[in-house]
C-alpha cells in the first residue's frame, strides 16, 4: 500500500513524457490521475493504526526498506499528496501551452513521489533516495525555462548590477544555485548517518536506541547530530544559504508552490520534527548545544526572511522570503523540545500544515496574478475582476498572519507560551519571536495591497480560468476548519499580542510601501548573494591557485632539486671511488673533525 502511493505519480508520469517527446501528445491528465490515486491512498493509509512496515534490502548488512506510520508521516503524507494534486489540477491550465511539458509532468510526479519516500521513511538509507529524487526534481523544475529567453522566469531587475554584484537570475543559473548549495549540506549528512550505522549497526529511526549513542558520544553528540541537520539547513534554505531559495522562483509558478508548502523546503523541517520525536533530547543533555544553535539559528533565519520580505518588489520573490522566515520559526520551536519536551514539536508541526496550505495557496494566486497581467512585480488588479483570487489571499494572509481567531493565532500563542518560560536565555528569544511575527503579519497585509487596492491599476490579460480558480479556493477553504480544530484558550498576553499584529496588519494595508535606502538595502536582501557569487569564489580561487603552487613546487622538488642533490651526491662518491688522494685526505680529515666535535659536546654535557 504505501509503495503504491510512494510511485503511483512517478509512474503515472512516464506515458505523459514519452507521448509528449514522441507525438507532442499532451498527456497531463494521466499525470494528474497518478497524483489524484497517491491522494486518495493516503487518506486510506490516514485511517489504519500506526506500525511499521519492512521490506528486505540489503540483508548482508541487516538493513530493510522500512516505512512507519505516526501521526507525524501520516498527517504529512496526507498534505503533501492533497497538496499536490490540487497543484496538478492547476497545472493543467497554467502549463498548457509549454513546450517542454513531458519534462514538467515528469519532473513534477517525481517530486511528489520523492517527497511522498521521505516522509514515510523510517530506515535513514531508504529516506536518502528520496532526500536525492528532491534535489534531483528542484534542479530540472527550477531550471525548467532553460532557454532564459523570458523576462517572465527572471528574478531581479535584468540588466542591474550592485558594484560587482549582479542583481538578476536566470532560470539556468538557479537551477545550478539550488542544486550546489544543496550538496554542501548533503555531504556532512551522510558522514553522520555514516557515523550512526557504524555505531549502532541500525538505521531505523524509530527503533534506534538514540539515548545510549548521543550518551557514549559524549559532546561529539552534538557534533554529529549538527552535521546531520546540515541536510536539513540547507534543504531548508536557513541562514547562510538562503539565497537558493530567493532565485529559485525562476521556475514555473507551480513549481514554486509545491516546493514552497509541501516538498523540498519542508523536508528539512519535517525531518528534524521526526528525529527529535524519536530521539527525545528532553532527556540527552549531551544534545544541549546543538538545540541551542538551532533555536537562535532558526530565529535570526526567521527574522533575516520578515525584514527581506517586508520590502520586496516581486511577487514570487515576497512570497519565498516569508517561506523562509515561516521555516526559521518551525526549527527554532522545534528546538524548544529540548526544554519542553514533544509538545514543542507538535506545534511546530501544527505551523508546518498551516503554512503548507496558506502558502501553496498565495503561490497559486499569484501565478495567476503574473499569468493575467503579464507581470512579476507587485502591481494593482481591481479586486472585483477577480474577485477569487482576492477572496482566496484574504483567507491565506489572515489565517498566517496570527491574527484572532484565525488559524495562526492559535499555534502562534502557543509558542510565545513556550518561549516565555523559557529561562535559560531571558526574553531575547521571545523578543525576537515578537519582533518577527509583527513584520510577517505586515508584509502578508502588504502582498494583499499592492495587488488589488493600492497602485495604478492594470490591464489584466486573461480568461476565467476554472481549473486555477477552483485549485487555490479548495486550497483556501481547507485552512477553515483549523480553526476550531486548534481553538484553545489563551493567556491575556497572546490576545494582546494578536491584537497589535491585527494593527500591523491593517496600517500595512493602508501604506504598503515605504520608499528608503533601508527599504532598497532589504530590498536587495542585505546582499547575502555576495557570500555566493563574490565571497565564496574567490576562495575556491584562492584555493585552486594555492593547489597550482604547491602542486608546482612539489614537481619542481621532485624532479629537479632531488635529482640534483643525488647527483651530487653521487658525484662526490665516484670522485673518492677514483683514488684521488686529495679526495681520500679531505674525507678522513672532515670525518675525524666531526667525531671530536660529538665527543667534545657529549664530555661537555656530563
Amino acid at each position: 500500500m504505501i509503495i503504491a502511493l510512494i510511485i503511483l505519480p512517478m509512474i503515472f508520469s512516464i506515458p505523459t513524457a514519452i507521448a509528449w517527446y514522441l507525438w507532442r501528445k499532451n498527456l497531463a491528465v494521466t499525470s494528474v490521475f497518478g497524483l489524484f490515486l497517491s491522494f486518495i491512498l493516503t487518506i486510506y493509509t490516514y485511517n489504519l493504526p500506526d506500525s511499521t512496515i519492512s521490506y528486505p534490502w540489503i540483508p548482508q548488512l541487516g538493513i530493510s526498506f522500512t516505512f512507519i506510520l505516526d501521526y507525524l508521516s501520516k498527517t504529512m503524507g496526507l498534505l503533501t499528496a492533497f497538496i499536490a494534486f490540487l497543484i496538478g489540477v492547476y497545472s493543467l491550465e497554467y502549463m498548457k501551452h509549454d513546450y517542454r511539458l513531458g519534462w514538467y509532468w515528469f519532473f513534477f510526479n517525481t517530486f511528489t513521489s520523492s517527497m511522498l519516500l521521505v516522509v514515510y521513511s523510517d530506515n535513514l538509507l531508504s529516506l536518502l533516495i528520496g532526500w536525492e529524487g528532491l534535489g534531483l526534481a528542484s534542479w530540472a523544475l527550477i531550471g525548467h525555462w532553460f532557454r532564459d529567453d523570458d523576462e517572465l522566469s527572471y528574478v531581479g531587475e535584468i540588466g542591474r548590477r550592485v558594484w560587482k554584484l549582479k542583481m538578476f537570475w536566470s532560470p539556468s543559473f538557479s537551477a545550478w544555485r539550488a542544486i550546489s548549495t544543496i550538496r554542501i549540506g548533503d555531504m556532512p549528512m551522510f558522514f553522520a548517518i555514516a557515523v550512526i550505522f557504524a555505531l549502532t549497526q541500525n538505521l531505523n529511526v524509530s527503533s534506534m536506541d538514540w539515548h545510549t549513542v548521543f550518551k557514549d558520544l559524549g559532546f561529539a553528540s552534538s557534533i554529529v547530530l549538527l552535521a546531520l541537520m546540515m541536510g536539513p539547513f540547507t534543504k531548508s534554505a536557513q541562514l547562510p544559504f538562503s539565497e537558493w531559495l530567493m532565485t529559485a522562483m525562476t521556475g514555473p509558478t507551480t513549481v514554486s508552490a509545491l516546493l514552497h508548502s509541501a516538498t523540498m523546503v519542508a523536508a528539512g523541517a519535517y525531518l528534524f520534527m521526526r528525529l527529535s520525536w524519536y530521539i527525545e533530547p528532553w532527556n540527552i543533555h549531551e544534545l544541549e548545544f546543538a538545540y541551542t544553535l538551532i533555536l537562535f539559528l532558526g530565529l535570526s533565519s526567521s527574522l533575516y526572511g520578515a525584514l527581506v520580505a517586508l520590502a520586496c518588489r516581486e511577487r514570487k520573490v515576497l512570497l519565498a522570503s516569508s517561506t523562509l522566515s515561516s521555516l526559521g520559526i518551525m526549527f527554532a520551536v522545534t528546538s524548544l523540545s529540548f526544554w519542553f519536551g514533544r509538545i514543542a514539536i507538535i506545534l511546530a508541526f501544527l505551523y508546518l500544515v498551516v503554512h503548507a496550505l496558506a502558502k501553496a495557496t498565495l503561490f497559486l494566486v499569484a501565478g495567476h496574478l503574473i499569468h493575467a497581467t503579464h507581470n512579476r512585480f507587485h502591481c494593482k488588479v481591481n479586486f472585483r475582476k477577480m474577485p477569487s483570487a482576492f477572496i482566496a489571499t484574504l483567507i491565506a494572509t489572515l489565517c498566517l498572519s496570527g491574527i484572532p481567531p484565525f488559524t495562526a493565532y492559535w499555534v502562534k500563542s502557543g509558542m510565545e507560551e513556550l518561549l516565555h518560560h523559557l529561562e535559560e536565555f531571558g526574553y531575547y528569544p521571545l523578543a525576537l519571536f515578537l519582533l518577527t511575527s509583527v513584520i510577517y503579519s505586515a508584509f502578508l497585509a502588504k502582498f494583499l495591497s499592492l495587488n488589488f487596492l493600492k497602485g495604478r491599476e492594470v490591464e489584466i490579460y486573461t480568461h476565467r480560468e476554472i481549473l486555477m480558480q477552483t485549485s487555490y479556493i479548495v486550497m483556501c477553504l481547507t485552512l477553515l476548519p483549523l480553526i476550531v480544530y486548534v481553538f484553545r484558550e489563551v493567556s491575556e498576553s497572546s490576545v494582546i499580542v494578536g491584537i497589535i499584529l491585527a494593527i500591523a496588519y491593517v496600517l500595512a494595508i493602508l501604506k504598503p510601501t515605504y520608499e528608503s535606502r533601508v527599504g532598497q538595502f532589504l530590498s536587495d536582501r542585505m546582499y547575502l548573494m555576495a557570500l555566493n557569487d563574490l565571497i565564496v569564489p574567490s576562495i575556491g580561487r584562492a584555493f585552486i591557485f594555492l593547489c597550482y603552487y604547491f602542486d608546482k613546487a612539489v614537481d619542481l622538488f621532485a624532479h629537479t632539486v632531488i635529482p640534483e642533490m643525488f647527483e651530487n651526491v653521487s658525484n662526490a662518491i665516484r670522485s673518492v671511488q677514483r683514488k684521488r688522494l686529495t679526495k681520500y685526505v679531505e674525507f678522513v680529515i672532515g670525518l675525524l673533525f666531526t667525531i671530536l666535535l660529538i665527543a667534545g659536546w657529549f664530555e661537555w654535557k656530563l
